[in-house]
């Protein structure tokens, strides 16, 4: 089921959000840029114009406040813009043990990773499924298969993204409505510097966030319900089937630990 029409992406002024923003732009779709950096959405929307032809719409937002989704959709609506494609992208992380971290760092995660994306996508999800036709795409981890010392309530949001992903696949296939988890594992962004982890195993990017942004895109396209990034994130996805969840969180620890 091939998707099309204008993508909005969450989080597109930096890392994966933007690399994604480029791909749907690069594949033809007009695109509406949301994040809290107005100077670099404005830069990245001017770009994606004159290099595709396409039209962008910059977005200026704080996914973060408990409105957000209302007053995105809100935007949306004065300007005219009908969304066909949604990209939950924007997430944080955080890094430490969950008690001695900032409570307030975490429920803004929690608002972040979870709440925002659930709520845009039961908004424009339901337009979609009205419509018969459209297509969500996730931006989750392999962190979704594993309980994550030390990162435990990033983990804990991811798992249920996927989760989330999965369920409503199947409730909004028959509308015509094409659900996608993109799981990638460590990727090169400024994320790792943000969520403060950069001197942890995991906080090494591995992978290309292009890469990454293509790969998810070519699974929506394909109606795939979990995309996962990298040979070596396929393998461990599929072990943490068979392994105890006591191993598997040990070894989540050891690589949430600065060495």
């Amino acid at each position: 089921m091939t998707v099309d029409g204008t993508a909005l992406v969450t989080g597109a002024s930096a890392g994966i959000g933007r690399a994604l923003a480029k791909e749907f732009a690069a594949n033809g779709h007009d695109v509406v840029l949301v994040a809290r950096r107005e100077t670099e959405l404005l830069a990245l929307a001017n770009d994606l114009e004159d290099a595709h032809g396409v039209r962008a719409h910059a977005i200026e937002l704080d996914l973060a406040a408990i409105d957000a989704a209302d007053d995105l959709h809100a935007e949306t609506e004065d300007r005219d813009v009908r969304v066909d494609v949604l990209v939950n992208n924007v997430g944080i992380g955080t890094q430490g043990a969950f008690v001695d971290n900032d409570l307030g760092r975490e429920l803004d995660l929690l608002q972040l990773n979870v709440t925002t994306p659930t709520q845009l996508t039961h908004r424009y999800g339901s337009e979609m499924a009205e419509r018969g036709h459209g297509g969500i795409l996730n931006v989750a981890s392999t962190a979704a298969w594993f309980p994550g010392p030390f990162m435990a309530t990033y983990y804990a949001s991811k798992a249920y993204l996927k989760q989330f992903s999965e369920a409503i696949a199947t409730e909004l296939r028959p509308e015509g409505v094409t659900v996608t988890a993109l799981c990638p594992g460590p990727v090169d962004t400024e994320f790792q510097e943000r969520a403060g982890n950069e001197d942890t195993p995991v906080g090494q990017g591995e992978q290309a966030a292009d890469a990454v942004a293509a790969r998810g895109y070519e699974g929506l396209q394909a109606g795939r319900r979990v995309v996962v990034t990298g040979w070596k994130y396929e393998l461990l996805t599929r072990l943490s089937n068979v392994l105890p969840n006591r191993l598997t969180g040990r070894l989540a620890a050891d690589r949430n630990t600065p060495d």
